[in-house]
């Protein structure tokens, strides 16, 4: 995952309204949306090379999403664990608060940089691991986005999409108007780029909310609403090189069932 906008708004309606852009290589194996064959509480897409993945939720009342750190100073060596499996295991930890516990004080330092968003319908955490260490915070009610830095950091294509989401809420145009901005393929002007230390060329390929390639490229866009009844749904539209649309679903969970 690459782009998150979400609105996090405890003890309302709607506790959690998010979308999400993830960026991959065309080539890697991805399964689509879907309750996993082997552990059916789990809804999300799934990462078949490594077995993870970048976005999903748990029946029994979870979420998690993960985004890449792109920061040229941070290295790890070949051996550093998947980071889609942190999804996995925030879904599946059996006392959360103690799990993240855990990855903030050192634990997450096995990894390559990386962006962990984890709910539970009341409360939302963050764990970032960038190169100048890990740090663990609960966050504010409110709008917030996420791309391949710290929270919040104001890239205008992280702008843009925490725009769309705001507006989708507000006119009651859920999910179209926040779909439409994550669907922005128009690269940053130069002077707006952020600086992640990769070439010029590059760094305006991926400054789009929606990047568009042959090879490499937005491969999914995920939104998903958790309401105060306990019920959350999920949608997904996948993509293919140049940006052609490959097929959309939508699911249904209901916590506890």
């Amino acid at each position: 995952m690459c782009l998150i906008a979400l609105d996090h708004r405890p003890g309302s309606t709607f506790p959690l309204r998010l979308v999400a852009n993830r960026d991959e290589f065309h080539a890697r194996p991805t399964a689509p949306l879907a309750a996993w064959d082997e552990a059916p509480a789990i809804v999300g897409g799934r990462d078949m090379l490594a077995g993870g993945s970048w976005l999903a939720v748990h029946r029994r009342g979870r979420f998690a999403a993960v985004t890449n750190v792109r920061d040229p100073r941070l290295q790890v060596g070949a051996e550093a664990p998947s980071r889609g499996a942190l999804v996995r295991d925030a879904l599946e930890a059996d006392a959360l608060p103690a799990w993240l516990d855990r990855l903030a004080a050192g634990g997450a330092l096995r990894y390559a940089g990386f962006n962990l968003l984890v709910g539970d319908g009341k409360r939302l955490w963050h764990l970032h691991r960038g190169w100048e260490g890990v740090s663990l915070q609960a966050l504010a009610p409110g709008l917030h986005g996420l791309s391949n830095a710290g929270l919040d950091t104001p890239w205008p294509k992280l702008i843009a999409a925490r725009q769309g989401l705001a507006a989708s809420v507000a006119h009651q145009r859920w999910p179209q108007a926040a779909l439409e901005a994550m669907r922005d393929s128009r690269p940053t002007a130069d002077h707006q780029l952020p600086d992640t230390g990769i070439e010029l060329e590059l760094e305006r390929r991926l400054s789009a909310a929606f990047i568009v390639g042959e090879d490499y490229g937005t491969r999914a866009t995920t939104w998903l609403e958790w309401r105060a009844d306990g019920c959350i749904t999920i949608g997904e539209r996948r993509f293919g090189p140049e940006g052609v649309m490959l097929g959309e679903d939508e699911m249904r969970v209901e916590v506890g069932a």
